[in-house]
Order: C-alpha cells, then sequence, then structure tokens
C-alpha cells in the first residue's frame, strides 16, 4: 500500500511539474505568403528552430498572396489578434512605418531582447530599403529578390538564337522569332507588371518613379513615371500585344506558369521563381538580368530589391517578443542563410552568407542565382535606383495596372494611359500623406 501511494504521489508529482508554467511552451504565430516549394522552405525554418530549442514554438500560417496577407494581418492587430510575425512585401513598407503602435521595430526588439545583432552585418541594398534614415532596421529582410529575365533555353535554340538577348530591342526581336517557331500565344511577358514595366524599367534606366528618391525621402512625393522612357516601352508593348509577340500576363505573379509550362519562352520575374522552375520546367533553362534601352545614358544602373521582409507585430508580451528575437537570431546565421539561397533562390541576407556562398564556387554550377545579386550592385545607387516607398502601394499598383490594361487593349494611348496613373496615383499619396500626418 505504501509502495502504491509512493508510486501516485510520484506520478502526481510529474503530471504538476509537466504542467507548471516553467514548462509551457510560447507560441509564435507567423504569417506568411509563401507557396509551393518556398512554403515548404517556411515550414522546414519553424520545424528547425523548434527542434533547436524547447522554449519556444514558431507556428507558421499561409494567409493567402501578398496583398491578403498584409490586409489580413492589419485587419487582425484591429481586432486584437494579431500574429507575431508578418510577412510584408517591400511595396508594403510605407503603409507598415505608418501604422503607429502596429509595429514593434526589430532594432528596439532586438535591444530589448538581449540578442546580438549588427544591421551592418547585412546586404546593405537590402536593408536600407527596411530601415530609417538613421540606419535602423524596422523589420527583418527575409525572402529578398529583384526581377530577372526567366529564359527556355531549348526554346530560344528552336527558333535559331543563338544569344540571351541583353536589350529590349534584341527581346522585341527574338520574341518574333519565337512566335514563327510555333510559340505562337506568347513571345514574351511578365509578371507583376507594373513591378517589371514602371518601377524596375525605372531604376534600371535611372529615371525617377516618383519625386523624393521614389519617397524615401519623404511621404509628400509626387509621381514622375510618365516620361518618354515609359511611355515609348508601353508604346511598344500596345503595338506588339496585337499578335502575341507580347502577351499580358496580369497584375501579380499567378500566371507565372506560363514559363515552366513552356508557353512563354522569355518571362520576366521574381528571382525567387527559382523554386518553381527548379520543380516544374521540363526544359533547359536559365535567368539573366533584366534588358535595357541601348540609347539611354547609362544603362543599366541597378536594380531594386522585391520579395518581402518580416514585420514583428505590436501589443505582445515581453516574453513572447524574446521568443521572436531569438528565431531572428536563428534565421541569420550564416550557414542557414546559405541553405536558404540555395534552397529558395531569394538572396542571402548577411555579407557573410553571400561570401560563403561565392567561396564554396557555388554560382559557378547556379550562375543563375546570383543575377539577382549582380543587378542590385552593378552600379552605386541614385535617387532613381535605391528603391521606393510609397504609401497605399498596392492601391496604386492596381491604379497604375488598370491604365496599363486599358492602353493595352487600345483603349488609351500609352502617354494618356500613364498620365492619368500618375494624376490619379498622387491623389491616393496625398491622401496618404494626410493620414500620416495627423
Amino acid at each position: 500500500m505504501f509502495r502504491r501511494h509512493l508510486c501516485l504521489a510520484s506520478l502526481l508529482a510529474s503530471t504538476l511539474v509537466l504542467a507548471s508554467p516553467a514548462y509551457a511552451v510560447t507560441e509564435i504565430q507567423w504569417w506568411h505568403a509563401m507557396t509551393g516549394g518556398n512554403n515548404e522552405v517556411v515550414v522546414k525554418l519553424a520545424e528547425e528552430f523548434n527542434a533547436s530549442q524547447s522554449d519556444y514554438k514558431v507556428v507558421p500560417a499561409y494567409k493567402g498572396s501578398y496583398p491578403d496577407t498584409m490586409n489580413a494581418g492589419i485587419a487582425a492587430f484591429r481586432a486584437g489578434n494579431a500574429p507575431h510575425i508578418m510577412q510584408v512585401f517591400e511595396v508594403g513598407t510605407a503603409t507598415m512605418m505608418s501604422a503607429t503602435g502596429a509595429v514593434k521595430p526589430v532594432y528596439k526588439l532586438m535591444e530589448e531582447a538581449g540578442e546580438k545583432f549588427d544591421s551592418k552585418a547585412y546586404l546593405p541594398a537590402i536593408t536600407g530599403y527596411y530601415s530609417t534614415s538613421k540606419g535602423e532596421m524596422l523589420s527583418f529582410p527575409f525572402n529578398s529578390s529583384s526581377m530577372v529575365m526567366w529564359i527556355n533555353k531549348d526554346a530560344l535554340k528552336k527558333a535559331n538564337i543563338a544569344e540571351i538577348p541583353k536589350t529590349w530591342p534584341e527581346v522585341f526581336e527574338d520574341a518574333k522569332k519565337l512566335k514563327a517557331a510555333g510559340y505562337a500565344t506568347c513571345g514574351f511577358s511578365t509578371a507583376w507588371v507594373t513591378w517589371a514595366n514602371l518601377e524596375q524599367l525605372s531604376s534600371w534606366h535611372n529615371q525617377p518613379l516618383a519625386s523624393k528618391a521614389n519617397g524615401l525621402d519623404g511621404f509628400d512625393t509626387v509621381l514622375e513615371f510618365n516620361g518618354p522612357l515609359q511611355i515609348k516601352h508601353l508604346e511598344t508593348l500596345i503595338e506588339l500585344q496585337k499578335d502575341k509577340t507580347y502577351d499580358y500576363s496580369g497584375r501579380t505573379n499567378s500566371s507565372e506558369g506560363r514559363f515552366t509550362s513552356g508557353e512563354c519562352p522569355i518571362f520576366l520575374t521574381s528571382s525567387g521563381f527559382f523554386g518553381q522552375v527548379k520543380g516544374a520546367a521540363k526544359f533547359d533553362w536559365t535567368n539573366a538580368p533584366m534588358p535595357y534601352y541601348p540609347d539611354v545614358a547609362g544603362a543599366p544602373q541597378n536594380s531594386i530589391i522585391g520579395g518581402a521582409s518580416l514585420w514583428v507585430m505590436g501589443g505582445k508580451k515581453p516574453d513572447e517578443y524574446k521568443g521572436v528575437a531569438k528565431f531572428l537570431t536563428f534565421l541569420s546565421d550564416t550557414d542557414r542563410q546559405v541553405a536558404i539561397h540555395k534552397a529558395s533562390g531569394y538572396l542571402p541576407i548577411t555579407k557573410a552568407a553571400y561570401a560563403k556562398a561565392k567561396e564554396q564556387g557555388f554560382y559557378k554550377d547556379a550562375p543563375y542565382l546570383e543575377t539577382p545579386l549582380l543587378e542590385l550592385t552593378n552600379k552605386e545607387p541614385t535617387e532613381n535606383s535605391r528603391g521606393l516607398r510609397l504609401g497605399n502601394m498596392v492601391q496604386l499598383r492596381d491604379i497604375w495596372a488598370e491604365e496599363i490594361e486599358t492602353a493595352l487593349a487600345g483603349k488609351k494611348t500609352a502617354k494618356q494611359a500613364l498620365d492619368t496613373a500618375v494624376q490619379r496615383g498622387n491623389a491616393v499619396l496625398r491622401q496618404f500623406e494626410k493620414t500620416v500626418s495627423k
């Protein structure tokens, strides 16, 4: 009997110990927009972090597209149940910066949590986008990318095209040859129509998208992308759309499968498309830098980053923030960054990770993964190519895309469409400026 009571007492004591707060695991909710192979990378990172310690559990949750994820996170914050970490695409930066109280700046988080953190350890072409003018990082770079030109090498061979095009005139000419070789519905195309044909086009040619360094130097910025270069480019697309030498592929990246299926042999989209290309393309492929207009002095300049960063949401408990900080330290590990880079095609965010990938000779076998890095660092950034920080960017992109679509349909000239896009966009920026100044 004594022995039985002793066993029961021991069992009860063990149960109480396991149930005590000291052994409770703190959950960290992570909302993201990654699909396919990149979703697998996110899940694996969470699993590895959770296995590396026993105090915190990161729980990733897919919340739809980039705009959907950001909108869901903002709505959740207003309802008092925001996630701890939210992945926000780069053009949502201004909106997140202006959301007073909704976010916890990363530099403050790491300092308060006592985690070792040096913003200078990260690639400046990336961190500058997510930092204050003092260099204080507001969000944590996660899946940074840039736009590249994906190439179906088998298609080029079929069309007797010996070299990958470097300039826009070469792309237009090669697209006509590809159509004649059997690619009747799409010689070339782009995802993210405004990112490709306004934002990156302007930066790559050192042309302003907007005043005040494209908004980086102030929210009182004014749109300026209705210049001769942008008008000429859209005029050409309108003409080539008529016979599908160029064929429109939508406002976001939902039609990227047109490349991996073999339909569109030249396709401009994010370097982060690598995972899907690697897994789905049944032909010989590569990528190359974005094309440029050779008659524009100084082109090409440098590209601007795409992808997304991780924003830490406000209103959480100190122990939860400590877990978030440890997770960001975990993500910054050099070997882990190299592994993420190799698996996803997104850029290594630290200088050490980029250097290690180069030292390993990785780019000799996979030159397509260095393309966006070479674009970003092609030349020292100018006021026109440091990046962009415009408020209500999701709404702006929809307006710009709507006007481009109208032009491609033959209902407006290129100049009329871009003039209207600038006018309508400026009205949105003035509304945003009023909300920020309150």
